[in-house]
This record gives structure tokens, sequence and C-alpha cells, in this order.
């Protein structure tokens, strides 16, 4: 339904269940509400999370910026998921969900990979592990998300890592 346009507003469990072709009853089994049955299917559509080598803080850096540029690349290419995200902010409850199951996990093994890049001197450690975050990921959320004509070529999570990674590095 949503990859035909359907808003958010029209989903009901009843109207998804009646176009599966089963009873509410069988989708509240598997699910408590809209919210996490919309989570669940968002997470099945994108690409999993990607296991780090963690030889490097650049390597598992630039994992993770690739698994976000696979992602922009889904994203521009799956209707579903355009509409998806062009509405969800629009549900509090929704975008919450989203959030928390999420992009809060993505977060955290991004900072865990700045921390472990601070702990084995591969990052100066008086830095902001938030900011350099955002440095990492900055680039690439801008290109997918405010600039969604802009190019996501392949070897951009190694340029980007690489020339973060040269102005984050310890000075000698």
């Amino acid at each position: 339904m949503l990859e035909h346009g359907v808003p958010l507003a029209e989903l009901s469990i009843e109207k998804i269940a009646r176009t599966a072709g089963v009873g509410k009853a069988t989708i509240y089994r598997r699910w408590p509400g809209k919210e996490a049955l919309l989570i669940d299917l968002l997470r099945s559509v994108e690409p999993p999370e990607p296991d780090l080598p963690g030889t490097s803080a650049r390597d598992d850096l630039v994992m993770l910026l690739e698994s976000v540029r696979q992602r922009g690349m889904v994203k521009r290419s799956s209707a579903l998921l355009h509409n998806v995200y062009s509405q969800m902010r629009m549900y509090p409850k929704l975008w919450e969900a989203y959030h928390r199951t999420v992009i809060e996990p993505r977060r955290r093994l991004s900072l865990d990979a700045i921390r472990r890049g601070m702990a084995a001197g591969e990052i100066r450690p008086d830095l902001d592990v938030e900011l350099v975050n955002d440095l990492f990921t900055g680039p690439l959320l801008l290109r997918t998300v405010i600039r969604p004509d802009a190019p996501l070529e392949p070897g951009l999570a190694e340029r980007i890592v690489d020339t973060v990674l040269e102005g984050v590095r310890p000075r000698v």
C-alpha cells in the first residue's frame, strides 16, 4: 500500500489485514500496533547493519559509512522508503520508535568506533565524540537527505573517512 502512495494516516491495522487477506488478530499477534509493524517493515527493506572488522577505527568507520551510503542508494530507489520517510516526522510516536530502534543503534556503533580510535591513538582524545561522529556522518546524510541528487559513488565512504581522519589525527 505504501509503495502505491497510500498515506500513513490512511493505514490502519484493519486495512492492512484486509489487504493481506488475514484477520486483525493475525497482525496483532506479531505487532502491538501500526507503529511497530511499520518499524519492522522499514528494517526489512534496509540493508542490515555491517559486521565491523575491528582492525582499526578507519576500517570500522569506512564500513559504517559504506552502510550509510548503501542505505542512501536504497532510499533513492525505493518508493516505499521515499513515501514513509517523507511522512514519518509528522507522526512523533512513529519517528521516536524509528529513532530509538533503528537510528540510535547505528549511532552507537559509530560512537564506539570513534572511542576505540581515540583509545588506540588514531583520533585525538581531546575532541568531542559527538562532534567527530557528525563530521563523519554529516557528508553522507547531506547527500541522502538534503541533496538527494548528489552522487553516492563507490569509494565515497573511504574518501570521507580519510579526509576527516586527517583533520582529527593526533598532532605530532
